[in-house]
Order: C-alpha cells, then sequence, then structure tokens
C-alpha cells in the first residue's frame, strides 16, 4: 500500500494524469501497448482533461477499457463514456478501434458483460478507480455478490445508488493488473478512507479494500482522518 497526500483535489487529478502518462511510456517501451481502465467521476475526468495537454505520451499504442459503467443511453450525462469522450477521447482524436466501450445501453447485460469480457487483456497495465463515500470503488457496492466472484472478470451489477443497473470489473479483474491508481478527494469520504485504509479487512463492507495493497492519491479533506503513519505528503516522497 501506499498513500500520497496533496494538498487540493486539482494537484491529486495532475498527479493522476503525470502517473498515466509515465505508465503508458513504459509499458509502450517494454510491450508496445498499454492497457488502461477509465473511472468516472469528477476527479478522474479533470484527470483526463490534463492528460489529454500531457506531452510525449503514446496515444496511438494505448488501448482504452472502462471499470465500470451505468445501463444508460450513450449520450446520458451518468455515461461514463460519453464523459471520457468529451475529457479526453475528443480532445486527443482517439482512434474508434482503441476505445473498448462497456455497453450498458445494451438490453442484456448479461450477454453484454460476457462480450465485454472477451475484449479484455489478459492483465490491464493500469486501472484508475476512484471510491465512493459508502468505500464502493468502479461499481462494487457494499454487500454486492460480484465481490465473491472467482471466475468472471465482468459482471452485470445492481447499485443502491442512480441509476441501479451497471456492468461492472470484477475483483478478480482488478487483482490481475499490474497497476491500480486509486483516487480519492473531499472531506465526504475521510471516514471510509480511514477504514479502508487502516481498519480491519472487510471487503464485503468496505469494497475498496479489494486494492488496499495498491496506490492511492488522496487530497487532504480525504486523508484528514488517516493514521498519520499511513499518509505520506509529495515532501516525504522527495
Amino acid at each position: 500500500m501506499s498513500v500520497l497526500v496533496l494538498e487540493t483535489a486539482e494537484l491529486v487529478a495532475e498527479e493522476a494524469a503525470r502517473q498515466i502518462a509515465r505508465a503508458a511510456r513504459r509499458a509502450v517501451g517494454q510491450r508496445g501497448r498499454f492497457s488502461l481502465a477509465l473511472a468516472g467521476g469528477t476527479t478522474p475526468r479533470r484527470a483526463y482533461e490534463l492528460l489529454a495537454e500531457t506531452p510525449d505520451v503514446p496515444w496511438g499504442a494505448i488501448d482504452f477499457y472502462f471499470g465500470d459503467e451505468r445501463a444508460v443511453p450513450l449520450d446520458d450525462p451518468e455515461s461514463n463514456f460519453r464523459m471520457a469522450r468529451l475529457a479526453l477521447f475528443d480532445r486527443q482524436s482517439i482512434e474508434e478501434a482503441r476505445i473498448h466501450r462497456m455497453r450498458g445501453d445494451a438490453d442484456d447485460l448479461a450477454e453484454a458483460a460476457r462480450s465485454y469480457e472477451s475484449e479484455l487483456p489478459g492483465a490491464f497495465d493500469l486501472v484508475l478507480l476512484g471510491m465512493g463515500e459508502d468505500g464502493h470503488t468502479a461499481s462494487l457496492f457494499p454487500g454486492s455478490p460480484a465481490l465473491a466472484e472467482r471466475t468472471r472478470q465482468v459482471v452485470p451489477v445492481t447499485g443502491p445508488k442512480p441509476p441501479p443497473r451497471r456492468l461492472s470489473l470484477t475483483p478478480l479483474a482488478l487483482e490481475r493488473a499490474r497497476e491500480v491508481l486509486v483516487l480519492v478527494t473531499g472531506l465526504a469520504k475521510a471516514d471510509a478512507l480511514a477504514r479502508a485504509l487502516g481498519g480491519p479487512l472487510d471487503a464485503t463492507s468496505l469494497p475498496v479494500q479489494v486494492v488496499r495493497d495498491r496506490a492511492f492519491v488522496v487530497d487532504r479533506a480525504a486523508a484528514s482522518k488517516l493514521p498519520e503513519h499511513l499518509a505520506q505528503t509529495e515532501s516525504d516522497s522527495q
């Protein structure tokens, strides 16, 4: 587990863009391609906008995937695909063949999950995640049966937040990823973050604990209730 604490949500987004760009260059240099699973949310959206302005990103060798998607039309404001298209894809004229969309607008979500699973790489190079106030990540909510899934990498889920019907990567897909970066911002998430990173392991109640041994970048407000030994500031790392 690594936890980097930055002062503001804007700095968290900037750091995320830097880390994504760095990971892309490294993977393309080593393997010729980079697979990235995108998250929804305000801070990831800002990270994508900043990433689109970052120089020397090997756009032509990046395959874009999604960690989850809502069962809404493509042009719905709740669509993670729509957000990523506006914040990133359209700004860089990303080739359609490089964008692997979760078909949350499909009539049969179970079939859409199976189809999406067939498109996934053996292991993502990087999965970007957020965390909700209840400790959920992707669309893995507390108590979800998907948290116990050990065979499938993509499943349909029903969440407590509207819109309830969704598709989500499972813990199996997250565990296989070479890197996972979790972005958490805002005081409203401080309690859940402190319990997720400093409390006993219970991923059924706090799904983000599925990836708690990975890298977290959080703002000062979200980190305000973390045990001091967990919170590394930027100056500590230099």
